[in-house]
Formats: C-alpha cells, sequence, structure tokens
C-alpha cells in the first residue's frame, strides 16, 4: 500500500510529544469539505434513482421505505482524535502519547457534523409538496410518451426492486456486523497486541495489565479488543500459577460478549499443570467446558504457539486425568484442487530427493556457524579495498573517525537513557514507545544508530526510509532474542540436525520434500516450544516511529568540531546530521543528510572493515525450507513470504487464508537448497580493476578521485548567462558525483561480500513479491544482479558435460555475445567454432591479449564462459570434464508468448517461437524491420524526421519498449525508451530525438497492434474489468493456477498521521486498471517457472531462475528444455481466462457494494463476463516456447 512521504522537524522537546512539530501532508480545508459532500451525495443519488424508476412507471407503485444508516468513518475518527460520542464521566479514546494533528481536531469536527446534517437531510422522507409537484409533472406528460413508456413498466419495475433489495440487504448486512469483532480496524488491534507484547518480554508485566484494564474500562475502546489479547495476560498468570487472575480475564471475556478461544483454555491448563495442588477434578471440569465449547485438547496441540514449556504443562494437566493421552496431529495431506500439480503429488513416491555434495557432519558444522551469525545479528567482513596502499593521510582519518565513533557511543547511549527515562515517567499507561526501548540492551540500539550513520549515502536518505529501517533492525534483533528466551533455538538445533538426512549424501534416501520431512521432524519433537513460533508482525506504523525516535535522538545529540580536519582559531561543535527539506513533484519530503565533514572523513578513511546485517549475507547452509507462509528461509532472522510496499497487510491476510499454497511454497524450496560458489579468478580480474580506476566500459564505476571537480567561483566580469551555465555546471558535477558514489558504493558490497565468502559454498533463501516472482533474499550477491554479479557465481556442485554439454557452452557464450540473434542453434554453434581463437586468447589474457570479450553485450558473463569453454576444451576429455557452469536459457520475449497462448494468436506466436520455424523467430527484429519499412515509405514522401532517422533503426533501438508494451508501458514511456536509445547513439543528432523517439514510438505501437491482436483484445478486457472493480472501491484481487492469491497494493494517497493508530485508504483506479494485464501476466509467468522447478527436482537436475531465464548444467539444457515446454503446454491447455472471469464474478458481483447501483451491476457483470477466446492455433509440446 502506498503510504504518502511524511516529514518530521526536530526540537528538544521528545517525539511523542512534538504534536505541533510533525508536518504531514494534510488536505487542504476545500478537499475535506468535498469529500464530505459527495459522501453525502452518494445517498442522494440512490435515493433519486429509486424516484427517477417509480416515477417513470404509469402504475401507482408503492414507494419502498429505505432507510440509510450514517456510513461508518473510513478511519478518520482515528486519526483526528475523535470517536463515538462519549458519556461524561467515559475517559478520552485515543492516549496522550500518540503524536496527532491537534489543527486539523475542529476542521474534522465540523466536516463530520455537516456530513452527519447531510445525511439526516436524505434520509428524511420526501415532503408533501414535493410529492405534489412530480405529481404535476406526470400529468402534464402527453399520451404519445405515457403509452410509450407503459411498454418498459416491467423492467423499471424490476430494476427498482433490484435496487432496493441490493440496498437493504447491503445495510442489513452492515448492520449486523457494526458490532462484529472482525469489523473493528485490526490495525488497533495488532498495535494493541504487540504493545502488550513487548511489555511482557521486557518485565514490565504491571504496565501490560494496566492498559489491558484501561483498554476494557472505556467503553469506547473495548471495540479494540479481541481474545487474543486477553490471552496474553492470561499466559502470564499462567506461568506465576494465578489461576484466580485468569478466571478474573474470563470474566472480562465475557463482559465484552467475547468467548474464549484455543488460546484461552491453553493458558488455563498451562496453569493448572504449573500448580501441584490443583485437583484432577478442577481439570475435568475444564475440560468438560472445553468439550462443550466445541473445543478439543488435540486442537489445542495443533493450533496452539506454545513458548518455553508451555506445551509440556498443558500435557501434564491433561495426563492428569487422562494418563495415556497421546496428542495426534492431522499431517497436511496432499490434495490439491490444480489439476497442474495433481499428478506431481500423487507419483512423488517414486522420485527422490537430490542429495548435495555434503556429508551430514559437515551440513551440521555449517548449520552452527549459520546460527552464531544469526544471533549476532551482524557480520563484519574485509573491505576489498584493503589492497590499496595505505598513505599518512588515511591513517590520519581512521584514527579521527575511530575516536568519533568511540565519542559517539557514550553520548548515544546517556541519550538514550535519559530519553527512555522521560517516557517512564508517563504513568498514563496509553500508547507509548517505552515498551519498544526496553526489547534489548542499550548498547545495541546503540550499534544500530552507529551503523546506520557509518552506511548513509553522503546525499542522504529520505527520512521516511531511515526511520523504517532503524525500526525494522530493531524488530529483528528483539524476535532473535526473543526465540532465545523462548528455548526455540534449542529445539532448531535439535530439528535442523535430524533435517540434515534428507539432504546429506552419507545418509539414506527419503522421497519426501524438504517442507514435508520439516513437519515430520516438527511433529516428532513435540516437546518443548512450537518452533514455528515468532512475534507477532510489528505494523510498519509502530517501526516507522520506534526509527523516527532514535533518528531524533541523533540529530539532537551528535555533532563534531568543525575544525577538525583543519585546524582553525574558530572551533565549534556543529551536528553531523542534519534535516532538509526537498520536493518530489508537489510533495515536501523530509531528508537526513550527513554534513559534509563526516562523508569526507569518511571516504578519505577509506574503512578496511563493512559491517553488515546477518540476512544481507548468503547463508552458509541450506535454508529452512518454507513449511507456511510465517516460517522459512532463514533460521532465527525473520524473513516475509511476500514482498509488499511499506504498509501493505491485505496480501498477508489473504496468504493465512490459503488452504492450497504448497506447490508455491515446495517450488521456493527447490531455489533456495541450490549451492552457490564463487568464481575465483573472475573475481580477482574485477577486484584488480575495481581497485585501479575502474571502467565504465566494463561496468565498474570509478572511486570519486575520477568525479568531476567543477566549483562555483564568483567573478564580476561574468555576464548572467555565465553565471547561469557556471551554476548548472556545478548542479551536473553534484549529481554525477552522488551518482558516482552511490554506483561505487554497491560495487564495493557486493565484491566485498564475495571476496568474503570466495572459499565457501553459500545458498540464497528465497521469498516473492505480491505477484509471485521470486527473488533471492540477500540483496547485494546474488544471480539477479548485473552482468558482474552473474559472471562471478558459480554452482557449486559440478556436473560431467557429456556428449552435448560442450556445444551448449558454446552456444551459450555466442547467446552472451548478442550477435547471431536470427541464427539457427547450428549457425551458432559454427560461429563459436571460428571464433575459437578469440575465446582462448579472452581466456588466457583477459587484460593483456586481444581484449575480444569486452565488446560484447554481456563482456563478464563472457569473459567467464571463455574460460570454462578453455578449460574444458584442454582437458583429456571434455565430456568428463566437471563444469560447474550455469548455462541459461533465456524466454523468447514471455510477456509476449503469454499473450499469444492466451489468445490463442498465430501470428504473434509465430513471432516469439510458439510454433514451428526453420530458423528461431527474434520479435524484436521483426518490429525493427517493420518499423524501417515504414520508415522508407514515409521518407518517399518527404516525411522530414523519416529521413533523418534513416540508418539509425535496429533491433536495440526498439527493444525496450517492444519487451515493456505488454506489460502496460504508455506511449509517453515508450518514446522515452526510445529517445534514451537514440542518446546512446553518437552520430545521431541530438536535437532531433524528442520527435525522432515521438515518430517512431507511434511506428511500434502500430506494428505491434497488427502483429498482436489477441494481446491487445485481452489486455482491454483486463483492464476494462479492472476500472469496474476499483471504481467500486475493490481492490483487484484474483487468483494463479497454482492457488497463490494475488491483490493489487495500488491505493490513493490520503492524509495520514503518524501514530499507532489506523490509517484508510481507497483504491488508485488509475493505477489499478493500468496495473492489471501486466501484473496478471507476471503471475503467469511465476506459475510456468514454479511449475518447471517442481519437474526439474523430479527429473534430478540443479535449476534456478531469474524469472524468465532458466539456469542449468550444460549437461541438462536439454531436459530442462523439455520440461519447460511441457509446463508451458500444460499451463495454457488451462482455461485461464475462463476460470479468471469466473472468479471475477464471484468476487465482486455476488454482494455489491452499497453504493453500486443496479445498472452499475449489471455493466459489471457484463464486463467480467465477457473475455477474449480463440482457438486459431493449438500448442504443442514438441515446439513451443524456444528457448535461447
Amino acid at each position: 500500500m502506498y503510504t504518502p512521504v511524511i516529514c518530521f522537524c526536530f526540537s528538544e522537546t521528545p517525539l511523542w510529544l512534538q504534536r505541533r512539530n510533525v508536518t504531514f501532508v494534510i488536505p487542504k480545508t476545500e478537499d475535506g469539505k468535498k469529500r464530505v459532500l459527495e459522501q453525502s451525495q452518494l445517498l442522494d443519488v440512490l435515493e433519486a434513482r429509486i424516484h427517477q424508476l417509480q416515477s417513470d412507471v404509469i402504475l401507482d407503485v408503492q414507494h419502498a421505505k429505505v432507510q440509510f444508516v450514517t456510513a461508518q468513518s473510513s478511519g478518520r475518527e482515528f486519526l483526528s482524535g475523535k470517536g463515538p460520542k462519549r458519556k461524561p464521566q467515559e475517559k478520552t479514546d485515543i492516549p496522550k502519547s500518540a503524536p496527532i494533528v491537534l489543527k486539523s481536531k475542529q476542521k474534522l469536527s465540523e466536516d463530520n457534523t455537516g456530513k452527519l446534517r447531510k445525511q439526516q437531510i436524505v434520509s428524511e422522507k420526501p415532503t408533501e409538496k414535493m410529492k405534489q409537484k412530480v405529481q404535476k409533472k406526470k400529468l402534464k406528460e402527453p399520451l404519445k410518451k405515457v403509452l410509450s413508456e407503459a411498454g418498459k413498466k416491467q423492467r423499471v419495475t424490476d430494476e427498482s426492486k433490484e435496487l432496493e433489495n441490493i440496498v437493504k440487504q447491503r445495510i442489513i448486512k452492515k448492520s449486523k456486523s457494526k458490532h462484529c469483532e472482525g469489523t473493528v480496524p485490526e490495525d488497533i488491534m495488532l498495535n494493541i497486541r504487540c504493545y502488550m507484547e513487548c511489555c511482557v518480554f521486557a518485565g514490565k508485566i504491571e504496565r501490560a495489565y494496566r492498559f489491558l484494564l484501561m483498554q476494557h474500562r472505556t467503553i469506547a475502546r473495548r471495540k479494540h479488543l479481541n481474545t487474543d489479547i486477553y490471552n496474553i495476560m492470561m499466559k502470564v498468570w499462567a506461568k506465576k500459577g494465578s489461576l484466580t487472575k485468569i478466571g478474573h480475564l474470563f470474566v472480562l471475556l465475557e463482559e465484552l460478549g467475547l468467548k474464549p478461544n484455543v488460546g484461552s483454555y491453553s493458558a488455563v491448563l498451562e496453569c493448572m499443570g504449573r500448580s501441584p495442588d490443583c485437583s484432577p477434578e478442577i481439570v475435568t471440569r475444564c475440560l468438560n467446558q472445553m468439550e462443550k465449547n466445541g473445543v478439543s485438547v488435540d486442537d489445542v496441540f495443533s493450533q496452539c504457539v506454545f513458548q518455553q514449556d508451555e506445551g509440556d504443562m498443558v500435557l501434564k494437566a491433561v495426563r492428569s486425568v487422562q494418563p495415556d493421552y497421546q496428542p495426534h496431529f492431522n499431517l497436511i495431506k496432499n490434495e490439491y484442487f490444480s489439476p497442474l500439480v495433481k499428478d506431481f503429488y500423487a507419483q512423488k513416491g517414486d522420485y527422490q530427493y537430490p542429495k548435495l555434495d555434503l556429508t551430514q557432519k559437515e551440513l551440521q558444522e555449517r548449520f552452527k556457524r549459520q546460527l552464531s551469525i544469526e544471533q549476532a545479528c551482524t557480520v563484519t567482513i574485509d573491505s576489498v579495498e584493503i589492497s590499496k596502499p595505505v598513505t599518512a593521510k588515511i591513517i590520519k582519518m581512521r584514527r579521527h573517525l575511530e575516536n568519533q565513533w568511540a565519542k559517539w557511543h557514550k553520548i548515544l547511549l546517556q541519550a538514550l537513557r535519559e530519553s527512555r527515562m522521560n517516557l517512564a515517567q508517563n504513568k498514563d499507561d496509553r500508547f507509548s514507545l517505552y515498551p519498544y526501548l526496553c526489547l534489548l540492551k542499550d548498547e545495541e540500539y546503540v550499534d544500530v544508530m552507529i551503523q546506520t550513520i557509518a552506511k548513509m549515502p553522503m546525499s542522504g536518505d529520505a527520512l521516511k526510509f531511515v526511520a523504517g529501517e532503524l525500526g525494522q533492525k530493531i524488530y529483528s534483533k528483539y524476535t532473535v532474542h526473543q526465540k532465545q528466551q523462548n528455548h526455540i533455538t534449542d529445539k532448531l538445533v535439535n530439528i535442523y540436525n535430524d533435517y540434515t538426512e534428507l539432504l546429506a549424501k552419507d545418509t539414506k534416501v527419503y522421497n519426501d520434500l524438504p517442507r514435508e520431512r520439516w513437519c515430520k521432524l516438527e511433529m516428532e519433537n513435540i516437546a518443548g516450544p512450537t518452533v514455528q513460533a515468532g512475534s507477532t508482525n510489528w505494523p510498519y506504523i509502530i517501526t516507522l516511529e520506534l526509527g523516527t525516535f532514535l533518528v531524533n535522538i541523533m540529530v539532537k545529540n551528535l555533532k563534531i568540531n568543525s575544525d577538525i580536519i583543519n585546524p582553525s582559531h574558530t572551533r565549534q561543535l556543529i551536528p553531523i546530521l542534519y534535516h532538509m527539506y526537498a520536493f518530489r513533484s508537489t510533495r515536501q519530503i523530509g531528508f537526513i543528510k550527513p554534513h559534509p565533514i563526516l562523508s569526507h572523513i569518511q571516504q578519505e578513511a577509506m574503512q578496511i572493515k563493512l559491517t553488515f546485517d546477518s540476512n544481507v549475507i548468503p547463508m552458509l547452509c541450506p535454508p529452512v525450507p518454507w513449511c507456511s507462509v510465517k516460517f522459512g528461509a532463514y533460521l532465527l532472522t525473520p524473513t516475509k513470504l511476500m514482498r509488499a510496499m511499506e504498509g501493505a497487510t491485505q496480501h498477508e491476510k489473504l496468504l493465512e487464508k490459503s488452504q492450497n499454497i504448497q506447490p508455491v511454497l515446495d517450488s521456493l524450496n527447490q531455489l533456495g537448497n541450490c549451492p552457490w560458489k564463487i568464481n575465483k579468478p573472475v573475481l580477482d580480474i574485477i577486484i584488480s580493476i575495481f581497485n585501479d580506476r575502474g571502467c565504465d566500459k566494463l561496468d565498474i564505476p570509478p572511486p570519486l578521485s575520477e568525479a568531476p571537480k567543477v566549483t562555483y567561483s564568483f567573478d564580476p566580469t561574468h555576464t548572467s548567462a555565465d553565471k547561469v551555465r557556471l551554476r548548472k555546471e556545478m548542479i551536473e558535477a553534484k549529481k554525477k558525483t552522488t551518482e558516482m558514489h552511490s554506483m561505487r558504493m554497491d560495487a564495493l558490497y557486493k565484491l566485498s561480500i564475495a571476496n568474503h565468502l570466495r572459499d565457501e559454498i553459500f545458498w540464497f533463501p528465497h521469498n516473492m513479491d505480491f505477484r509471485g516472482r521470486t527473488y533471492p533474499c540477500p540483496p547485494y550477491l546474488n544471480h539477479l544482479g548485473s552482468d558482474v554479479t552473474r559472471a562471478i557465481l558459480q554452482f557449486a556442485e559440478g556436473k560431467p558435460l557429456g556428449p552435448k554439454g560442450l556445444d551448449w557452452l558454446k552456444i551459450h557464450l555466442v547467446n552472451l555475445t548478442g550477435l547471431k540473434k536470427n541464427s539457427s542453434l547450428q549457425g551458432r554453434l559454427e560461429y563459436a567454432t571460428t571464433i575459437m581463437e578469440d575465446i582462448l586468447d579472452s581466456a588466457d589474457n583477459p587484460l593483456h591479449g586481444g581484449k575480444w570479450w569486452m565488446d560484447v553485450d554481456e563482456p563478464w558473463q563472457a569473459l567467464a564462459c571463455c574460460m570454462e569453454i578453455a578449460n574444458a576444451v584442454r582437458s583429456p576429455d571434455p565430456t568428463q570434464f566437471i563444469s560447474h557452469f550455469p548455462v541459461h536459457q533465456d524466454g523468447s520475449c514471455n510477456g509476449l508468448q503469454h499473450y499469444a497462448a492466451l489468445g490463442r494468436d498465430v501470428i504473434g506466436a509465430t513471432s516469439v517461437n510458439l510454433v514451428p520455424c526453420e530458423l528461431p523467430q527474434d520479435v524484436y527484429s521483426v518490429v525493427a524491420q517493420q518499423v524501417e519499412e515504414l520508415r522508407a515509405l514515409d521518407a518517399k514522401k518527404n516525411v522530414k524526421i523519416a529521413k533523418i532517422l534513416e540508418g539509425f533503426i535496429n533491433r536495440k533501438v526498439v527493444k525496450q519498449t517492444v519487451m515493456t508494451v505488454v506489460y502496460g508501458v504508455t506511449r509517453y514511456g515508450g518514446r522515452l525508451q526510445i529517445a534514451k536509445r537514440l542518446k546512446e547513439i553518437d552520430v545521431f543528432p541530438k536535437e532531433h530525438v524528442w520527435s525522432a523517439s515521438n515518430y517512431l514510438v507511434h511506428l511500434v505501437f502500430s506494428g505491434l497492434k497488427e502483429m498482436f491482436k489477441g494481446t491487445r483484445q485481452i489486455q482491454d478486457w483486463l483492464t476494462e474489468s479492472a476500472r469496474f472493480i476499483s471504481k467500486s472501491g475493490h481492490t483487484v484481487e484474483w487468483m494463479t493456477p497454482l492457488g497463490l492469491p494475488i491483490i493489487q497494493p495500488y491505493h490513493q494517497t490520503r492524509s495520514q498521521v503518524v501514530s499507532l493508530l489506523v490509517r484508510h485508504v481507497m483504491p488508485d483506479t488509475v493505477k489499478q486498471k493500468n496495473a492489471f494485464p501486466p501484473n496478471f501476466i507476471h503471475s503467469l509467468d511465476s506459475t510456468h517457472m514454479m511449475l518447471t522447478a517442481l519437474h526439474c527436482y523430479s527429473a534430478d537436475l540443479t535449476f534456478v531462475s531469474v524469472h524468465d531465464c532458466f539456469w542449468t548444467h550444460a549437461l541438462t539444457v536439454d531436459t530442462m528444455n523439455k520440461v519447460c515446454r511441457e509446463q508451458f503446454v500444460a499451463l495454457h491447455s488451462q482455461p485461464i481466462l475462463q476460470e479468471l472471469s469466473n472468479f471475477l464474478l464471484n468476487k465482486y458481483c455476488s454482494s455489491p457494494p452499497l453504493h453500486v447501483l443496479a445498472f452499475q451491476l449489471s455493466t459489471i457483470l457484463e464486463v467480467l463476463s465477457k473475455f477474449y477466446s480463440s482457438s486459431v492455433i493449438t500448442l504443442q509440446k514438441k515446439h513451443c516456447v524456444v528457448k535461447h
């Protein structure tokens, strides 16, 4: 969910009291009035529509009595500090500690009052005077019109009744759910739960209990409570053996009309198990009460999350009356609804999970190393810049920096303690940051702040980003400590040691998938805590506010001597961080920027050590398999299964409700279990160039010493034009310097991590985005990176080349050059033979030879491939040469392949290799040729721009636009892409770039429209469907063929308050409709990749992917291609569009919202029921999805 930018001003007042010092994007007064008016007009429209339908009928249709209820607030009550009207003796609903915009209170109050007044007017019955006017109008109508309208009476009557029924049903439904627990803003419940859990973890039990009682006693706040919140305190009292206090909480639940759930009875049984004086009769009464309420003991063990010895105590209590009781767990059965994976799981017993080339002891040792890294939460490694000579200046700057770090550490430590002490004095037991500042040791908070300063770019970062990252780091550390405190780490060690039997080469063979094996091991080890137990995910607003609090401390307290670099007589202390504002479009964004003195010292010091969070470094052992939506990947570090925009939570709720996403989890586990290693010869060459002066041609960023140095100097002789030119040059120089620094640091991080792992085997745990596209979790070094990072990665396990492996290496090298795009595989192989001399020279003398590899599209990957080919051809038997090199098979404009298959478009399918051809087709070259033909015709007609473009139209100019048209690029976006390509051509006249790009984008779009008619029709249907859905107030949601729920997180920007409360937004219609076609295709592309991953597992071959680019060993390329084709055909043999249409109809038309009128509903039904369908071509497994 998109969150508007938030800017903060800092002062000496603590953040949580800085209500007047917090600036937000607040809607103008007129905007507020407009929204209130629109909401009231909505009810006017409903009433008017009923009158219109009834007045058009000659027959006397009795007026249906429609009652309008007051529309529920969209969260604004919580934002403004207002709630429902209360009695004078009730306490305020909003905590004083929450930062709110007080200036907006009066305005929002007026708006709400006006809104209620409007609704009251609308809900009144039509006056007698109005009825008389309507009757007079009807009597004056000509007889001809009356007779013509009489024929429509039945239709209008039915439509009127339908509308009235819809309105009544929606009103009844809303009134019934008004006080239901599920309708209460879940964000507020989550905030309360996180607050109480933090209080309990920090040992602030009384604070948590007083806070709960405060919420309970205030009538207006009770709606924010549910049974799980009371269970937090029940578990506390259970550990203390206080059954009386638990009974009191049961009484409180009854007062609210809430019922105890499984967690409540678990706490009661735990308390009984801890109490030596608890009689069996009491336990029996409890079990009888559970049975009466439909809760079994097995439910307690299967649904509850246990910490420490909670489960053991529950079992002890049960066995006091049922000595032979043994918990029964229902293993998840592989009963999947999708026919795409039914056969795979049915035949799973015939497969054997591939073993790693490591013994069980080696895997267990690697697990211990990874566990120690994650327990420390950070990793410190050597920088690759240490190889540079150390000068006296560097030593001096390092000494300065070391002294300052030590000094600032002490200052921050004292400031943190003072700030927390001020918070502790707040005795009103309401929301505050105090418990969140008691979760870790003081030194840990300070270390996180110091690391943030050390890694801050010289250009600064958005305050929202810095604060959010700080808060997330605190949450990660808290989660790790919580798992250690609850003894989850100890149990994890036992289960993982047993889990290695599945992967080790010296153990017996299993036919279980990693997920299945892990779940079985958990059920076999029921004693102790639940391994999948973790802390509740903090809402984004909490991490943001906590991070902002820490940023405030840094800005106010950290200072440096102004003459630390050049001593002078005018010494003064200046802040090392300062807060500034910048405009992005019409928004004012807050930035935190380091002082130039600090940036200068850091650059000159050239630090020999780099510190990273533990989840930034690839894992030293196989990842924990994804077993549920909340558990998998790293050992201790929290990781989300699905990435999303900041603050978006809808996808998490959908995932938790999903019942059949096991194939998705298994495919992620398959990708994450591939071991990697570093290509050391290529890495050493890259580091040598990096430590020299870099090389822009080879994508190695140069150091800042190579940055342009332009300073603005005042000269009285300068004219106004000279001053403007100098200022422009200075701005461009600063921009270039900032970009160079950013790219240099990014390369430094990647190369330093690779150098740190040069002798290791490592793994990339995977997760996915909201569309289902998979990504490695480590952000810097991974195979989704640039040409440089891909070149330094190899499979850790090698396989012999076999009879065709060397040929595939040669073909892969030709593909990396960007040449021979239209040649057959045999033609590419023959070309590789002709350049064998260049290949061997590049491998032997990469920096001092002919340097052929430097002039190709992907130079570093080409160099790595040259070295592999050289080693293979010089081996005694190339077929037995053990190769670790990954060979890529890339899709032919994969998005257009899916569209062509969906629409059975024969022309489009031919251009993207879905039908057999003598030579592989290249859609980019076809479009470029078509555009060139159209240009030539225009040139003959003396079109000026067509003549200028002669000789400049090629595949590279149109490729990006053709590729992204399928993903929703607009004509304007395509124009920018073509303009960028034209600017890269040195001899093209720059003054004609804009007009030429405008001309070309028109030709490209026209050509694609003719080639892919079915594609355009499907895109139009998807766009129109999304428009109607979002207009009705919903976000677009669908289900992939593998059962993965997808929801688009695009919402309108609204005013918001940075507090621990809730905000409400509406879907952004423009973004929803424009993004639906590309996102739907992305989800299909991801589904195809996951199906391929699962079946490659069954074929016992190594498989990883970069979206639509699949990697494997040279030996198994043919097998992977066969699997890829078969799964593409299987996917598109399903009625994908029909199933999508049915899903949308069921989701959005079975229970339309109140403001959707009957005639709108019929239009939506008509649009969603339509989908493009044709059967022009028939997919065949033997030739579709040609990879190249």
